[in-house]
């Protein structure tokens, strides 16, 4: 969308016209443009910085459309959660493997003030992706 603007100004008695060709910057989002991106985050690995230079938009403008959404009642809090396959049979311990086990265990303090134990042989692709369900949440 190109943008014609023409000003007549006076500045100090001495008459201008301005006229300012180019592309228009600010730019209207529909709801549902704004929840298609806010959805494609994560999507085959796609990070937010990532899906924000595909759109040229800024990561706060996800984070801000992200809560609005939210406040419209458009995106549940669920809707971006992660699900993690769990084998079972690695999750239960016996009392003395959890004691040879509990020297490996590592956690992790995240910036939403939850907290992450897990043993220091994860995958680093699920901690990934366990963390990034955390913090949406």
């Amino acid at each position: 969308m190109f943008n014609d603007v023409v000003n007549d100004v006076s500045y100090a008695g001495i008459a201008m016209r301005v006229e300012i060709l180019g592309q228009e910057r600010r730019r209207r989002w529909r709801d549902d443009e704004k929840l298609a991106i806010v959805m494609s985050v994560g999507d085959a690995g796609a990070t937010i910085t990532e899906i924000a230079h595909r759109h040229d938009i800024t990561r706060q403008q996800i984070y801000a459309w992200r809560s609005e959404l939210k406040k419209k009642g458009l995106l549940s809090a669920a809707s971006n959660a992660l699900f993690i396959p769990v084998d079972v049979k690695a999750v239960q311990m016996d009392v003395a493997d959890d004691r040879e086990r509990s020297s490996g265990m590592v956690e992790l303090r995240l910036s939403c003030g939850r907290t992450l134990r897990f043993g220091s042989s994860i995958d680093t692709t699920a901690l990934t992706q366990l963390i990034r369900a955390v913090e949406a949440a």
